[in-house]
């Protein structure tokens, strides 16, 4: 053996030693590490933030919204709607998307005229009282949170449909409403999920 080949070998052997270690510390201790550091510090967080109704069983994520709808996928006039989703076939976490479609966009624009006069018609309101986000998708599709305005034509049909006073209806949204982040950053907005739930314990 000369030693073109003996330095071929070491240099072999030593890039074959450095792939051992770099896939036993980055591809096997690191990520255990991170995962037990996540399950101790944020185990709710890390395991998908999952919220669970009053009997725990798993409804839903607090970081994807969901539909609220029935088979043929008619909004249920007893709960507070999402605004609409263009990722995957609606709220899927697999293909999280917005519409990719500028403003000038004539499907767009389409979309929007329809989306205002039909929640306009669902909601009994004018349709000038239709907030953006009511019409419009978010650009992940998955935003699980509403503005206060669109949560607030929605109040008098839940509280119709439930049998509730308006005004313990938006006892409820009140309660379900996040400030804006350290008092300044983003809008307020309304978790819909977990005010649905609180809607299903209501009670008067």
């Amino acid at each position: 053996m000369n030693v073109s080949s003996r330095t071929t070998g070491r240099t072999a052997w030593v890039a074959i030693r450095a792939m051992l270690v770099c896939t036993i510390v980055l591809g096997i201790a690191y990520p255990l590490v991170v995962t037990g550091i996540g399950q101790i510090a944020l185990p709710a967080q890390a395991n998908g933030s999952l919220v669970r109704d009053a009997g725990g069983r798993v409804v839903g994520s607090a970081l994807v919204a969901q539909s609220f709808s029935d088979a043929k996928g008619a909004p249920l006039p007893q709960y507070f709607q999402p605004r609409p989703s263009a990722a995957g076939d609606g709220y899927d976490g697999r293909a999280s998307s917005g519409s990719n479609l500028g403003p000038s966009n004539p499907d767009l624009v389409t979309a929007i005229r329809e989306r205002k006069a039909q929640i306009a018609a669902f909601n009994g309101v004018a349709e000038s009282a239709v907030p953006a986000d009511a019409v419009t998708a978010s650009a992940s599709g998955l935003d699980p949170q509403i503005s206060p305005a669109y949560a607030a034509i929605q109040v008098d049909r839940v509280a119709r449909e439930r049998g509730l006073s308006p005004e313990r209806v938006r006892t409820l949204v009140a309660a379900h409403t996040k400030d804006r982040a350290l008092g300044f950053i983003g809008e307020p907005v309304v978790d819909v999920l977990a005010l649905n739930l609180a809607l299903d314990s209501a009670k008067g």
